[in-house]
């Protein structure tokens, strides 16, 4: 049943991801368009200020699948809803410290943005970032009743209930947009929709797997040693702020909304990228705390992550290939005049964040061991680097600028020194891990060698140009990987769903 879970949460979290990402493409530049370039840059400069709030939680969430593991172990389930209790109690408070913050940043507007927006800028401004930080508000709480489900791994109906918000977010807000109401329109939908899957998740939660929470008896000495076990997953926090956020701040600052609505471009395909990873890593987390409480085998977790890196290095090498040879007419097509150096920006965030996301597995693999730490500190000096460097490179290359900065410094930091310290002291056997990855190499040859001469011989006009283009990319894309690049674990992944599929219509014929 748990494999079942497993299987078919992939897979609906890819058809979420797969939603999320068409309806990006057909829904982004409509709102472009309506929106215009200014207002998109004001909403994008909001939802990078409102984001620096994320880091109330104090990294708290990622603790309870360590914690719950523990308790649940010892099999007293007093102790358990007990535990889960103060969890959610924390969350509520973290929820009201996220409102008056909120409402701290609100009055002070001016002070955060400068001279950055226009006059008529400033009262829009205050709207959205007041909907956005009640919707984070409502987000830190879901969260905590997500990780209820993830502890029993019901992946299945977490998975149901993203992909019906990825679906109807942009079916509500295209008409709203349409008929005139703006930025401020698109935030209330997603405020509602939060609503609505906060309440679906703690009513299975409570009705369905018979979730047990009390809130009286406070396990304080289990409290002060989760909040020990997360400070260093909030230092990690505060860096990711700073790495994808501090840009679009920083160009809102020195260069206005324009800029940043450049750069936002890229930096939505960029989240819709990183977002691929973490779907397959996401539903491992229980199976690798269970290693590392039952014997810590660092061979086992080593060839796990290999495993799950390789299928998502497949894909995100599908994507990154893709975009290198069709991105600039995509995103030429798509998103309209005025966003050409979108396509160089995009390339500089994806090319090296792909190392650190096929690798995602060792992030929770540190934070079962308790070996986190390290890689708090590093990201916070990549994030302090990364503002460094980012300021004088915008002021000579505006929003390209901030993306060299983001782009060196997670070459430096993110690529080469955590993979030194996964191998070093974490445990894991990157020379292993890396000789399985780059076995793929000779079936990029081909690809490769065929885009070329498709580009030469086929220029992309047009959108149906493009389409088919990209069509013939996946094909030879697919073909190749199987004959050059797929193990036989790996291919029967795609043959074994086919081959049980094919048996019940066959049964059913």
């Amino acid at each position: 049943m748990k494999a079942d879970q497993k299987k078919l949460g992939v897979l609906l979290a890819y058809l979420a991801q797969g939603i999320h990402i068409l309806s990006g493409i057909l829904y982004t530049p409509i709102m472009l368009r309506l929106l215009g370039q200014s207002e998109y840059g004001l909403y994008q400069l909001v939802v990078s200020v409102v984001s620096y709030l994320n880091v109330l939680s104090l990294g708290f969430g990622s603790s309870y699948m360590r914690f719950y593991s523990r308790i649940k172990k010892d099999g007293d389930e007093e102790k358990v809803a007990s535990f889960n209790g103060m969890y959610l109690t924390v969350f509520l408070i973290i929820a009201g410290i996220c409102l008056l913050c909120g409402a701290v940043l609100v009055e002070n507007i001016r002070l955060i943005f400068g001279d950055g927006l226009t006059e008529q800028e400033y009262p829009k401004a205050q709207i959205l970032l007041a909907l956005m930080v009640f919707n984070l508000a409502l987000t830190f709480v879901a969260g905590a009743i997500d990780s209820f489900l993830t502890a029993h791994e019901e992946f299945i109906f977490q998975r149901i209930l993203r992909v019906l918000q990825y679906l109807f977010n942009p079916l509500i807000t295209l008409p709203l947009l349409l008929m005139g109401y703006g930025s401020v329109a698109m935030v209330l939908v997603t405020t509602v929709l939060t609503v609505a899957k906060l309440a679906s998740s703690l009513w299975y939660s409570l009705k369905r797997l018979r979730v047990r929470i009390h809130f009286g008896g406070f396990q304080w000495g289990l409290l002060k040693e989760m909040w020990i076990f997360t400070a260093f997953i909030c230092l990690n926090m505060i860096a990711d702020q700073i790495n994808w956020n501090v840009d679009k701040v920083l160009l809102g600052r020195f260069s206005g909304t324009v800029a940043v609505a450049i750069y936002g471009i890229g930096g939505q395909l960029n989240t819709m990228y990183m977002q691929l990873s973490t779907t397959i890593s996401n539903v491992f987390i229980p199976q690798v705390n269970r290693i590392v409480a039952e014997n810590n085998d660092n061979r086992r977790l080593t060839e796990l992550m290999t495993k799950v890196g390789r299928v998502q290095f497949i894909l995100m090498s599908m994507v990154v290939v893709g975009f290198v040879f069709l991105g600039r007419n995509f995103i030429h097509l798509w998103a309209g005049d005025g966003y050409e150096y979108s396509f160089g920006i995009t390339l500089l965030l994806i090319v090296p964040e792909t190392i650190p996301l096929i690798q995602g597995l060792s992030l929770e693999i540190m934070r079962a061991k308790n070996m986190h730490k390290v890689r708090s500190f590093v990201y916070f000096a990549m994030a302090v680097c990364n503002v460094f460097i980012s300021i004088p490179c915008i002021t000579l290359w505006g929003a390209r600028g901030a993306a060299v900065g983001t782009a060196v410094t997670l070459i430096l930091f993110d690529c080469i020194v955590m993979n030194i310290y996964y191998h070093r002291s974490v445990g894991l056997d990157m020379a292993y891990y890396w000789g399985q990855i780059l076995k793929f190499v000779p079936a990029f040859i081909p690809i490769v060698l065929l885009e070329l001469l498709f580009q030469r011989l086929f220029p992309t006009e047009g959108f149906a140009a493009l389409i088919g283009q990209g069509c013939a990319y996946m094909a030879v894309f697919a073909v190749s990987m199987w004959k050059l690049g797929l193990n036989d674990g790996e291919k029967r992944l795609v043959t074994a769903p086919l081959q049980r599929l094919g048996r019940r219509l066959f049964k059913k014929a």
